[in-house]
């Protein structure tokens, strides 16, 4: 397979002869994706086959929070939306963007949840499950875990039971570039866990389960689509602007960490950033919900 670099030289060249773009825009292409690639190396991802939405969409707020004007992000979101669909079209990688969009102007920040919209959502969750519904529990494990770990989609989707601790209530997760971490989780993700290892997952279970954690209603492995869909019906019933997938669960739990008190190197090893410059944006976001409960609560602000 190869490399990253690899594809988007394949890719310049194929849009050079095919297309007949001017200089200048496959010049525009070459710094763009240059740009993504760099990136992408800082997160371990240095092959085409490994790239995912996320790792785009955590490009662009890169770029947003350093000031990027508008035109440029959407420029660059046109851009890799461009490489994958090539990539996909040729079979040699997923056409991971095609969902990417700009952000919207004068917005660089992801959507974090308030405390009182978790609390929300879990009360929603647990009273879903009161039935003993298999697949409430799973939404409800799922959520919990999201929000306890700040662990990817694409992580979730792929943990085993083996992954588990419960004595340390710490998870094993294959992260970005197939680099292994280890992250915790409290006391009401363990209790959510339980109850849908226990009481949700033999309902499902089927022989070709294995020892996926979590399973679909066909007994498969769950797939990042269905926690999407969980994601987006729980965040549109809180308050609050931006994407409603499960990406915003990890914004979330890692502003709540800094919000109290948490150091930005361990939020960097919690959530498995290679480099200290991705995890920073959430003191920006800390220090943006600062300001604005300071603007509205004091009598000078």
């Amino acid at each position: 397979m190869a490399s990253l670099d690899e594809q988007i030289d394949a890719f310049l060249r194929a849009i050079d002869l095919e297309r007949g773009l001017s200089p200048n825009t496959v010049k525009a292409y070459a710094a763009d994706l240059q740009g993504f690639a760099n990136f992408a190396e800082e997160q371990g991802v240095t092959d085409a086959d490994e790239l995912d939405l996320e790792l785009f969409r955590d490009w662009l707020w890169r770029a947003s929070e350093i000031g990027a004007a508008p035109a440029t992000i959407a420029r660059r979101a046109a851009s890799a939306r461009s490489f994958t669909a090539w990539l996909q079209r040729r079979g040699y990688g997923p056409d991971a963007a095609r969902r990417l969009k700009s952000p919207k102007t004068g917005r660089s920040l992801p959507r974090v949840v308030t405390s009182d919209g978790m609390h929300g959502i879990f009360d929603h969750l647990h009273a879903l499950a009161a039935g003993s519904d298999p697949k409430a529990l799973r939404d409800l494990a799922i959520i919990e875990l999201l929000y306890a770990s700040g662990i990817r989609v694409s992580e979730c989707c792929s943990l085993d039971l083996g992954d588990l601790d419960f004595e340390r209530r710490t998870l094993r997760v294959m992260g970005k570039g197939s680099k292994e971490r280890v992250a915790p989780f409290g006391a009401p993700a363990a209790e959510a866990l339980r109850d849908w290892i226990q009481r949700g997952r033999p309902a499902l279970a089927k022989p070709r389960s294995g020892d996926a954690l979590f399973l679909g209603v066909r007994g498969g492995r769950v797939d990042p689509r269905s926690i999407y869909e969980l994601t987006r019906r729980e965040l549109e019933a809180v308050p609050g602007s931006g994407p409603s997938g499960p990406h915003a669960l990890r914004h979330t739990a890692a502003t709540h960490l800094l919000d109290g008190g948490a150091d930005l190197r361990s939020v960097q090893e919690l959530l498995g950033h290679a480099s200290l410059g991705t995890t920073q944006i959430y003191t920006h976001v800390s220090a943006d919900r600062l300001k604005a409960a300071y603007q509205q609560a004091h009598p000078r602000a």
